[in-house]
């Protein structure tokens, strides 16, 4: 995560105990509590039997990592419901980021 990414916040909305930092170096927060708030898009991801049928004896495959398409998307309105609280003080998503119940259909 770069520091474009996050920004300082000084809003209230903080999932800030349920944060924790991973081996490879990225914050993983959880957003249950933020997502059960959250009115959801209703763009349903395919099932994974549907895409693995139009899969089915093709000759040529691609793997596209979506990390940095996600962090293209800017968040404009809302950034505070982003908040989480680290020792180096709160901050708050400025792009899109994993965990975010309406992220997938965004993308």
């Amino acid at each position: 995560m770069g520091q474009s990414d996050i920004g300082g916040s000084e809003e209230v909305w903080d999932d800030s105990d349920e944060e924790s930092a991973r081996r490879i170096g990225r914050v993983c927060i959880d957003y249950r509590k933020s997502n059960q708030a959250t009115r959801k898009d209703h763009f349903p991801l395919p099932f994974i039997n549907q895409v693995l049928e139009r899969l089915t004896g093709k000759s040529h495959y691609c793997f596209l990592d979506g990390f940095y398409g996600y962090m293209q998307i800017h968040i404009a309105s809302g950034q505070h419901k982003t908040t989480f609280t680290c020792p180096f003080g709160t901050f708050a998503y400025t792009q899109m980021s994993f965990g975010l119940c309406n992220t997938p259909s965004t993308f």
